[in-house]
This record gives C-alpha cells, sequence and structure tokens, in this order.
C-alpha cells in the first residue's frame, strides 16, 4: 500500500504528544465503543459464560474439551497476551488520536478465557492430531482491536494508520481486505506481531456500515461456525450474511488497500580492517 501524504507531517512532538493523552486516563474516554458483540465478556471482567473445569484440570463447554495439559497451555498464553497488550494497546490509541479514527469496543481488546477455549478446541476437533501449541501458533485475534473511519475518510484513515503500526516495528502477518469479494464480509482485517513480545494482534478497518453489518450478523456467525451446526443450516446462514453485507457500500479505492511495505533498516557502513 503506497503511503499518501497526511496533509501535515506527524512530527515526533505530536506523537509524543499523543502518545502521552493515549496513555492518560482521558484516552479511554476517547476510545467510544460500538455495542458490545453478545457472546464476548469486557477485558477486565470474567467471562458471563459459565466456566466448567474437569476433576482432572481440564476444560468442557458446549460439547467441547480440552484435558489438563491444553487447557494449562492455553492459560498460560492468555497470560502472555495480557501482559503484551499493555504496550500494544497505546500504540493503538495514538493511532486513533493521529487518524481520527473511532476506537471501537475497546473493552473487549483481550478475548474472554472461554472464546478462546472455544476457539482452540474447535480448531483441535476439526484437525485431529493438531497440538495445542499449533493451534495456539494460528491465532491472530486474542488481542484485537477496530478502528472506524466514516466512508470519506475510510482510505486515508487506514492508509496513514497502517503505516504508523509498520513504521513502530510491527510486523504485517495477515492483510485480508474483503471489500472486493462479490459475497460476505466486508473490512480489512489485518493482524499484526509486535517487536518485543512477539504477541500477534488483530486490527480490524472498518466504516460504521461494515461494522454494523458485522454486528447484525454476529449470532449468525456464531451458529454456522459451531461444530454440530449441519452443512444446510450452514448454507442457510451463509446466505443470511451474505444479503446483509451486500448492502454495505463499498468506499472509492478500497478494494486496493494493501498492506505496507515493511522497512528494512538501513545497512551498518563496512569498517575497513585495521592492520
Amino acid at each position: 500500500m503506497s503511503h499518501h501524504p497526511t496533509g501535515r507531517s506527524l512530527t515526533r512532538a505530536a506523537l509524543a504528544t499523543a502518545l502521552a493523552a493515549a496513555l492518560g486516563t482521558g484516552a479511554a474516554q476517547t476510545a467510544s465503543a460500538a455495542p458490545a458483540l453478545p457472546s464476548r465478556a469486557t477485558a477486565l471482567a470474567p467471562s458471563a459464560q459459565p466456566r466448567v473445569t474437569t476433576p482432572d484440570g481440564g476444560w468442557s463447554q458446549d460439547g467441547l474439551h480440552l484435558n489438563a495439559h491444553d487447557n494449562k497451555e492455553v492459560d498460560a498464553y492468555l497470560t502472555r497476551a495480557r501482559r503484551a497488550e499493555r504496550s500494544i494497546s497505546p500504540q493503538v490509541r495514538t493511532v486513533a488520536l493521529l487518524t481520527h479514527a473511532q476506537l471501537v469496543g475497546f473493552d473487549q481488546r483481550l478475548k474472554s478465557p472461554d472464546s478462546l477455549k472455544r476457539k482452540i478446541a474447535t480448531k483441535m476437533k476439526e484437525v485431529p492430531g493438531q497440538s495445542v501449541e499449533s493451534s495456539l501458533a494460528t491465532l491472530n485475534d486474542s488481542v484485537r482491536y477496530t478502528l472506524q473511519w466514516p466512508t470519506g475518510q475510510y482510505i486515508h484513515g487506514v492508509t496513514v494508520a497502517a503505516g504508523m503500526l509498520s513504521s513502530w516495528g510491527n510486523d504485517t502477518k495477515r492483510w485480508s481486505n474483503t471489500w472486493g469479494h462479490p459475497k460476505g464480509y466486508k473490512a480489512v482485517n489485518s493482524a499484526w506481531r509486535a517487536p518485543r513480545s512477539g504477541q500477534v494482534f488483530e486490527v480490524q478497518f472498518h466504516t460504521p456500515e461494515s461494522k454494523a453489518a458485522q454486528l447484525e450478523t454476529h449470532k449468525i456467525y456464531e451458529e454456522q461456525r459451531l461444530p454440530g451446526t449441519p452443512p444446510e443450516r450452514r448454507r442457510e446462514l451463509q446466505a443470511q450474511q451474505d444479503a446483509i453485507f451486500a448492502a454495505v457500500p463499498v468506499p472509492a479505492g478500497a478494494v486496493q488497500l494493501t498492506a505496507p511495505t515493511r522497512r528494512h533498516p538501513e545497512p551498518l557502513p563496512v569498517r575497513p580492517a585495521t592492520a
């Protein structure tokens, strides 16, 4: 994705001021949240879903299971994700402030324990023999954010926001632009690897209309991905989602949005050998 001029340069002083604001208590208020997804718990509160711990220390819910070892590995992963989030969130808040984005659903930035365990248990059930470590390595959204701009500001906002994240050393692990897809979900979903912690985090880039469609289809999507949902029912649910997303306006130029090119550091000059 080419980096278009922002209209005014983002000086170090401006970045420092924005970062200080993001770290302050006031930033949490500016990071206004849209209606929470029905099945997501807040990052600072326990899951609303009942947790079922088996006598041997495993986990079980909705016909899904993790043995004691796998359950312990997921808990350890969650602990690392919570620790890493403390350094990732200030960057995302700074991006939101400088690009005039709405930071949607910030209280849901950490996936709840039960939601994560359901996801891992489902992955392991769908791929028999896959280890919990391999399943955890595929996760992009244990730490996740949503940035939203009005349709007319969307291209500029995504371009600048992604460029800032990249310039701070976050590597683009995934970039899924579905604006050009004839059916289904509309947005840009990106995954980034933080430079120090190595934690992968997700940033979704939305317009108000695409985010509203995502919220409207969430329960449908949840039913569709359950292991016990019959294929015929899955097709019906997909058709419902397609109809909702078909009504979402596509911002001009959104189809061409691509991940920022990674900026490699300049090589150090080679000093001549001394005698």
